[in-house]
């Protein structure tokens, strides 16, 4: 039974979709990090997210449509977590909270260079990121470039100074 929203409202809506603490750091940590299973996404969490949150979020936002499972080939045991094209959709916005953040918070350097390049590549980066999430979590057919490759080279580049 769906719950009863408060009104029809887009930006209501996404809020009470996304509107949590952890519901877009878990969807950032399966775009950015390519953490595709439960554990990866709690033992690597930057933020710390508790089991119990985990669980939640990841039950909350499957049955949102933003996430997909489906059994590890390698270990019948785990489960494979994938980004939906609604999920894949969300990487403007995702790009413009990242610029944001690096305008107007104390972000660091090494957790704010993915967000600058993806502010400073635009929609054109932003289409071929999604087109590489397609690929990666839809089954579509890879692109000839990798943005995940040139956010992680980049990142790297900022850690090691």
């Amino acid at each position: 039974m769906d719950k009863p929203v408060r009104s029809g409202c887009p930006i209501n809506l996404t809020l009470e979709t996304l509107g949590d603490r952890w519901s877009l750091i878990v969807i950032r940590d399966i775009m950015f990090g390519n953490r595709r299973h439960y554990r990866d996404l709690l033992n690597n969490s930057e933020e710390g997210i508790a089991s119990n949150i985990l669980a939640d979020r990841l039950k909350k936002l499957t049955e949102a449509g933003l996430l997909s499972t489906s059994p590890d080939p390698a270990h019948k045991q785990k489960t494979v977590y994938s980004l939906t094209e609604p999920a894949i959709q969300l990487v403007p916005l995702l790009a413009q909270m990242g610029a944001w953040g690096r305008r107007f918070t104390p972000a660091t350097r090494e957790l704010s260079i993915r967000a600058q390049l993806l502010e400073e590549g635009g929609p054109e980066m932003w289409e071929a990121f999604m087109a590489e999430l397609r690929s990666l979590h839809l089954g579509a057919e890879p692109p000839a470039r990798s943005v995940i490759g040139e956010l992680t080279e980049a990142y790297r580049a900022a850690l090691a100074g």
